[in-house]
């Protein structure tokens, strides 16, 4: 879904970037509102706004993402499909380096590989652009913070998205009223099209963002970070065959190397699922066979009521 929103703000070029971002925030609410109504979802609320660290948190989510938010729409409107994608490309690694420096995650060798390809992939495209290229690092590092200050709150996607969206809510709305007072609201004036579309961005915002939530709080950010290319990976070919923005053979070489560092990711994350398989059903063939053991001995030794309280435990031997 992601990989898919520069079509949607592309739709919305005539309005400005912080116009759309302000409908954003302010139709998200109610979505939020209508799916907590729907799952009767309240009992977080009450704990959660008598928890200052929590609320700060969720302040600087709403903070983060927001920023994130902005640029995005201003670089698919600007021109900058590519350079978002390379940022959300670059977002994995990002993440892999909060997990370590701040989580204490332990990498594996060819993670560590992946980060370096992955830094050198920076500097080919600092050299590509002729500067940093800030639209993908700003994207990546924004994100990669929101997925970090997600696993301190601790509260489902859907509670999570309710909680931050309720922060942006009253800001958003003032800046629209703002708008609106000026003469300068594309909502009003550029017909019932656009508006529908701009009412319709809570909708694009909350589904993918909920989604996202809900894993934040169950998989290492690691994993997170692994997962996240398949939505630059739609985006870009959007700016390239979509968008027609061009390629030349430099920034392809800053591409390929992110995109070695992600397959380094992917074959490592394989490999230690087929290994961590491989152990879970070793230690389930030592576990029956030590309650096969203990049966058999008790069958022996100690036959009649004894077998069964013997059985028992077998079971709880260690090796479980």
């Amino acid at each position: 879904m992601w990989g898919l929103l520069p079509l949607y703000w592309h739709l919305l070029d005539t309005a400005s970037p912080a116009e759309i971002l302000a409908h954003r925030m302010a139709w998200s609410l109610p979505v939020a509102a209508l799916i907590l109504v729907v799952l009767r979802r309240w009992s977080w609320v009450r704990p959660l706004l008598r928890q200052p660290r929590r609320l700060a948190l969720v302040a600087g989510c709403a903070a983060v993402i927001s920023v994130n938010w902005f640029l995005y729409i201003w670089a698919v409107n600007a021109g900058h499909v590519l350079e978002a994608s390379l940022g959300y490309f670059i977002n994995p690694l990002v993440s892999i380096a909060f997990g370590v420096l701040v989580l204490r995650e332990r990498l594996r060798p060819l993670q560590w590989t992946a980060v370096g390809v992955g830094t050198l992939a920076v500097l080919v495209m600092a050299v590509a652009y002729g500067r940093v290229p800030w639209i993908s690092l700003v994207l990546a590092f924004s994100f990669a913070t929101y997925g970090l200050l997600k696993k301190g709150i601790k509260l489902d996607g859907v509670d999570g998205f309710a909680a931050e969206t309720a922060m942006q809510f009253v800001p958003a709305v003032g800046f629209l009223v703002f708008l609106g007072v000026r003469g300068d609201s594309v909502f009003v004036s550029d017909g019932i099209g656009t508006a529908l579309l701009l009412a319709g961005c809570g909708v694009a915002t909350a589904v993918p963002l909920i989604c996202f939530g809900a894993a934040a709080v169950r998989l290492p950010l690691t994993t997170i970070g692994m997962l996240q290319y398949l939505a630059p990976t739609f985006q870009f070919a959007l700016g390239l065959l979509v968008f027609h923005e061009s390629m030349p053979p430099e920034r392809w070489a800053g591409f390929a190397l992110v995109w070695l560092a992600l397959a380094l990711l992917t074959w490592d994350a394989l490999r230690t699922a087929r290994t961590a398989r491989a152990a879970v059903a070793a230690a389930g063939r030592r576990a029956g066979a030590a309650v096969a053991a203990g049966a058999a001995t008790v069958a022996a030794d100690h036959p009649g009521e004894k077998a069964g309280a013997a059985l028992s435990a077998a079971a709880d031997e260690p090796s479980a």
